[in-house]
């Protein structure tokens, strides 16, 4: 009877509870559908207008004297005097004496050179002078000569026809005759050699005067002065050391002029770089052309505030490792900013002006693609175009075909937008590509093409 009465009791129960949930079924009130809304993408654009930019081109490199020079002693000897201030980092004024070697043995070596000169010039005059003497001799001796040949013509022509006089009157004068001529001869050979003779007295006399001259070289060589403002680079030499030819002592650097040798990618060097047209020798050569003498701005790359003005000056060389060109910056060390100069050792970077890029249109670099793509905003919906991109320089990168004046160019950083997305921009607002006051600020990164919801919109 219990089981009946609880089986009864469950019977009822899951009864009343299904009754239940359907009468709460049937008063249900089904919600009311809103309309779909399509979700805006908030974004920043411009309008495109071409302009005319120039390029600049970058690079580094590091400041260095245009000369440096080791001074080596071209004479020996002990070191007697070093210049006080010749220490690592002193400059020492043009002229002055950087150091001295011993100049004794050098001060007799030319009293000896100038003794031997002098005996080679006396000598050569006393050749000079004793073959003007037997040039009148001569003159004498052949007068002598005819006056004996004619007496000794007249006696023997006397003793032969007219038995006048003695056959030792006629030797006699045959005699003096002969003596006359051999004197007169003997001289003649003398004299034919004197050429010669004064020929290898000059060259003795050539030989004695640069012996001097080298004496007096060498002497002029134990002080060695300094032949421009030069600063001390490096330094092996102090006084009572013994130098010698060979061997390098001092390194100056002279500061006047700096150069900075900046590596430059050679498609950039070969399509932006200007030319003052061929040079003749270069063309000749194979070379690159005169570069045409540009301002390039400097800057420390430790501090770039600090900077300086220098001028592109030639095409130093090609690197077919790295495949860059290296071009010369020249710049006037004398030139400071605020009291703080361009020195030897300072790394900096170095902007080149270049060529002009006609009618490109700038945008930001995040407003083009990695795969040459512009997202434009057309009747309110974004769409892609593919581009050229003619170069990328700063922040900035122009595009040269693709675009068109009086597009609108979205400037907000999106990553994979949906094409075709409705957009939301103030168009009131929207200003022009090439304006100077332009703000295009990068903004937040858009996902996945997700468009941006209303309330996040608002918000």
């Amino acid at each position: 009877m219990r089981k009946l009465v609880s089986a009864a009791l469950i019977v009822a129960i899951v009864g009343g509870a299904f009754a239940l949930s359907m009468a709460l079924k049937a008063m249900r009130v089904e919600p009311q559908q809103a309309p779909p809304k399509e979700a805006r993408l908030v974004v920043d654009v411009v309008r495109l207008e071409p302009e005319d930019v120039p390029v600049v081109i970058s690079g580094h490199g590091e400041a260095r004297p245009l000369d440096v020079v080791s001074i080596t002693p071209q004479v020996s000897g002990n070191v007697v005097y070093v210049h006080p201030n010749l220490e690592l980092g002193m400059v020492i004024p043009a002229g002055e004496t950087l150091f001295r070697i011993e100049p004794s043995d050098y001060e007799a070596a030319v009293s000896q050179a100038r003794a031997m000169a002098g005996q080679a010039r006396a000598g050569l005059s006393r050749v000079r002078e004793q073959a003007a003497t037997d040039k009148t001799r001569l003159d004498t001796l052949r007068r002598t000569r005819d006056l004996a040949q004619k007496e000794y013509d007249r006696a023997a022509g006397l003793f032969k026809e007219s038995q006048v006089g003695a056959l030792s009157t006629v030797e006699k004068a045959e005699m003096a005759a002969n003596q006359a001529r051999d004197a007169h001869d003997l001289l003649q050979q003398a004299i034919s050699l004197y050429p010669l003779r004064i020929s290898e007295a000059e060259e003795g006399a050539k030989a004695a005067e640069a012996a001097l001259e080298k004496a007096l070289l060498n002497l002029s060589r134990t002080e060695v002065k300094a032949e421009f403002d030069a600063r001390v680079k490096e330094k092996r030499i102090e006084a009572g050391q013994f130098v010698g030819p060979g061997a390098p002592v001092i390194t100056l650097a002279n500061d006047s002029i700096l150069e900075i040798s900046v590596p430059l990618d050679s498609r950039d060097a070969a399509q932006w770089l200007e030319f003052d047209g061929e040079n003749p020798v270069a063309a000749e050569k194979s070379w690159f052309g005169r570069l045409r003498s540009v301002p390039c701005a400097i800057r420390w790359t430790e501090d770039e505030q600090k900077a300086w003005t220098g001028t592109l000056n030639r095409v130093e060389k090609f690197d077919d490792t790295t495949r860059t060109v290296t071009v010369a910056i020249r710049v006037n060390s004398g030139l400071k900013d605020e009291g703080f100069p361009l020195v030897d050792g300072m790394f900096c970077k170095v902007e080149i002006p270049g060529k002009t890029m006609s009618g490109v249109f700038r945008l930001p670099r995040w407003a083009v693609t990695f795969s040459g793509e512009v997202y434009l905003a057309r009747e309110g919906r974004l769409g892609i175009r593919p581009v050229t991109v003619v170069r990328s320089q700063g922040e900035d990168t122009f595009v040269g075909e693709g675009l068109a004046a009086g597009e609108l160019a979205i400037v907000t950083r999106l990553v994979n937008p949906l094409p075709n997305s409705l957009l939301d921009f103030d168009a009131a607002a929207v200003l022009s590509s090439r304006a100077s006051d332009r703000v295009t600020p990068a903004g937040d990164i858009v996902e996945e093409g997700a468009p941006v919801s209303e309330p996040e919109a608002a918000q």
